[in-house]
């Protein structure tokens, strides 16, 4: 078991050089940049993410209604024809 904490723990260091390698190719001496860069993407993501989770609350609300035919206001939704929705008591 202490050969694979070994290897593992050597695997990971590989990782964690190579990232450092890329990062330091890329970006230079310039790790504030990078690190302001990496918080407004998630930042932005974040917002993305929330959009829409809200849209499909919201979609999700109006099917729901639609099929089981229930008003968000509280009254059901009439079944009836319009032309039996104009009857004289109504024309008043």
């Amino acid at each position: 078991m202490a050969a694979q904490d070994y290897d593992s723990q050597l695997l990971e260091s590989v990782s964690v050089r190579r990232r450092r390698l890329r990062d330091a190719v890329l970006f230079g001496t310039q790790r504030q940049r990078r690190s302001v860069d990496e918080r407004l993407g998630k930042a932005f993501a974040g917002i993305v993410v929330a959009a829409v989770l809200c849209a499909g609350c919201v979609g999700w609300s109006f099917v729901s209604h639609r099929v089981i035919g229930k008003s968000p206001y509280g009254t059901s939704v009439p079944s009836t024809s319009p032309s039996a929705a104009l009857s004289p008591s109504s024309t008043r």
